[in-house]
């Protein structure tokens, strides 16, 4: 029995950095997990701590760190800057922690393309701040952007404000540089027409390997930004304004709509920021010392005896004393295309009965986009708990899932929500809530009880669990009931880039065996969503099939002069799609938003239709341009398109990478297990 990790990884890495010092013990313990505040505030600091923490600063050494784990049996936990909400780290004293935050440098930047190589451990913040100097932007801005980082994104599958425009990090990804298996290195490619592997690496929060770096799109930095503001008289009218717009081919960087009672408490913040004088500043910070007093104490009270009735109240207040759900829209390019862009948006906005509020809202949320992620610690500090809760359905079923999930929080916890990426086929809702308790048990309760609750409620009314917080540890149990047998799948994949087990155990996926739901049998004819401009198709179906369907709506599937129209679906995905429209010159779009697959092994998988998610890997990878290897599509959601198109944001990036080398073994190996999987 050797004395501790941390000797034993000295002897066998003797340069590499390396703590096991209570101090940072402590400090990497955890991450943001909401849950774990309500510990740390009776007292219950760090329970689960690392035996070490290791610094390496080259991949070489990431791959000497993961051999050493893979050979001795010690769980590796990559670590960006721990800004996750999901307990995506939660060590024991067997655990490395691999920090890469000095791993952060830029390896090159081709203004050209335009392109990035940066780093794995770059910090957020300070990359954009630097890309802009430059003429530059990522386009990627996380409010946790000043905590978070490059590996991190790609590890949550995450999204910025900007994600209308610019898209989430998985449309930004070029290539990564992955350390896997037992201490391998290797680049894994975007390709459109596939075989890609990156979609399988982001999202896989650590349990598949560690990325090391990534080669990132870039923009111009823009050349100027148009602003606007709106109030609606429902929140439902609001977001079919929005879908208006994003369908109409308007794509606004920012597109965030508050619901009725998030946008008065906003306007109320405004008020108190606008009359807060030095003396009361002062006086504040004083009381903050303090600690919680009376109005502390009736918050606690209200949350816990009364969250139900704070909600009515709130659902019986008429929206127009309230002020209505407000849109605050930025578009970000040349001056002109703003202005033309905005004025549309203003147009269509006018339709669904919106009262313009200029552009004074707008500015103030971009002056301040970044406050939210400091906005729970107050309700900690007062005895109670918040958090918030991310989802996501086409617009078909957005309704159905904002009714759902705010009466299953609102059963135990006071709700508010706002939509926060919104896209062509559908759109995010972000709910925030608080709660409390009369102890920490019984909160840790309320809290477990409410999640679980609110995950059911999104799952039954058709909705993603996670659009960009990812799953972690929090939402792992019920991963199982959104993606059935791709938890199977996914757990393969691990046995191939993992195959000893070490990376990250625990997290993202579930530890009982998943669900099996029935998986529903192709359709006879293709059937149109035409709320979401999804098409239904079997992958039996022709491509000229589908199309002279949608023709028939006003509807096509955009598809280029090469696309094979005498092809089944199921072929047409299979090799790569030909001649579907180009993901690179609009993020915010994708070919398919859900499908239906057989196996090699004639196991059924189903994934549900969303805009987006960030539950796990995209194992739509496993079929585009796999010629078929993993199996086929029986059915495929696919984006249907209006007369109304995106401008293109153009790119030198390269589509198609040719595919040899180490690549091509690993992604054989992966489509091999993939494929067996019962």
């Amino acid at each position: 029995m050797s004395e501790s990790v941390e000797a034993d990884i000295g002897k066998a890495i003797p340069k590499l950095a390396r703590s096991n010092s209570p101090v940072d013990q402590i400090a990497y313990a955890r991450d943001l997990w909401p849950r774990h505040h309500i510990a740390v505030r009776d007292g219950r600091i760090a329970e689960h701590r690392p035996g070490v923490v290791v610094w390496p600063e080259s991949t070489e050494e990431v791959a000497e760190v993961v051999r050493f784990c893979a050979q001795e049996g010690y769980p590796l936990v990559p670590f960006g800057a721990g800004s996750g909400v999901c307990a995506g780290v939660l060590p024991d004293p067997r655990t490395v922690i691999l920090d890469l935050k000095r791993m952060s440098r830029v390896r090159s930047l081709d203004g050209a393309i335009p392109s990035i190589e940066v780093e794995a451990g770059a910090l957020g913040i300070r990359l954009e701040e630097d890309l802009q100097a430059r003429g530059f932007t990522l386009g990627h801005f996380p409010s946790s952007i000043l905590c978070s980082t490059v590996g991190g994104w790609v590890a949550a599958r995450s999204a910025g404000q900007c994600s209308g425009l610019y898209g989430k990090i998985e449309d930004m990804v070029a290539s990564l540089e992955c350390v896997v298996g037992e201490g391998e290195i290797v680049r894994f490619h975007r390709r459109v027409s596939g075989p890609d592997a990156t979609p399988l690496v982001i999202g896989s929060e650590g349990v598949l390997g560690v990325v090391t770096s990534a080669s990132l799109r870039l923009h111009a930095a823009p050349a100027a930004r148009a602003f606007g503001a709106f109030s609606f008289p429902t929140v439902e009218a609001g977001w079919e304004a929005m879908r208006e717009m994003f369908q109409s081919g308007l794509r606004p960087a920012v597109a965030r709509l508050y619901d009725v009672f998030d946008s008065f408490i906003a306007k109320m913040g405004k008020v108190r920021h606008k009359k807060r004088g030095e003396g009361e500043a002062r006086h504040s910070e004083e009381k903050a010392a303090r600690g919680p007093g009376l109005g502390a104490k009736v918050l606690r009270t209200l949350l816990h005896r009364a969250p139900r009735t704070l909600n009515k109240l709130v659902d019986l207040a008429p929206s127009d004393l309230l002020g209505g759900a407000t849109l605050i829209l930025i578009f970000e390019g040349p001056e002109a295309f703003g202005r033309e862009d905005l004025s549309r948006a203003r147009a269509i906005a006018g339709k669904h009965g919106a009262r313009d509020l200029g552009e004074e809202p707008a500015r103030h949320w971009l002056a301040h986009r970044y406050s939210v992620s400091y906005r729970q610690a107050p309700v900690f500090m007062s005895g109670a708990f918040s958090d918030t809760m991310e989802v996501a359905a086409p617009w078909s079923r957005l309704g159905e899932l904002y009714d759902a999930v705010r009466e299953a929080l609102g059963r135990s916890v006071f709700v508010m929500a706002h939509l926060s990426h919104a896209y062509p086929d559908g759109c995010s809702i972000y709910f925030t809530f608080a709660g409390s308790a009369p102890t920490a048990e019984a909160m840790e309760a309320t809290y477990d009880a409410t999640w679980r609750t609110a995950l059911d409620a999104a799952i039954g009314a058709g909705g993603t669990l996670s659009h960009h917080h990812g799953v972690g540890r929090s939402k792992a149990p019920r991963l199982g009931a959104e993606l059935g047998l791709g938890v199977d799948v996914v757990h393969a994949l691990r046995g191939v880039l993992d195959p000893r087990g070490v990376m990250n155990p625990g997290n993202l996926l579930p530890r009982d065996r998943p669900e099996r739901r029935p998986v529903p049998p192709p359709l006879g004819v293709p059937i149109l969503d035409a709320e979401s401009m999804l098409v239904n198709a079997s992958g039996a179906a022709t491509l000229a099939e589908v199309e002279a369907m949608l023709a028939r709506a006003g509807l096509t599937l955009g598809l280029g002069a090469d696309a094979p129209m005498g092809a089944t679906i199921d072929a047409w995905i299979a090799s790569g799609a030909k001649g579907a429209p180009d993901p690179w010159l609009d993020p915010a779009d994708h070919l398919v938003a859900g499908y239906t697959a057989r196996l090699k092994s004639g196991a059924d998988l189903e994934v549900r239709p969303s805009p987006r998610r960030a539950v796990g890997p995209d194992l739509f990878a496993l079929f585009l341009g796999m010629e078929g290897r993993v199996g086929a599509i029986r059915s495929a959601l696919l984006r249907a398109h209006g007369p109304g198109r995106p401008r293109p944001l153009e790119t030198g990036i390269e589509r198609d990478p040719a595919l040899a080398g180490a690549e091509k073994a690993w992604i054989d190996r992966i489509a091999e297990a993939a494929s067996s999987v019962a």
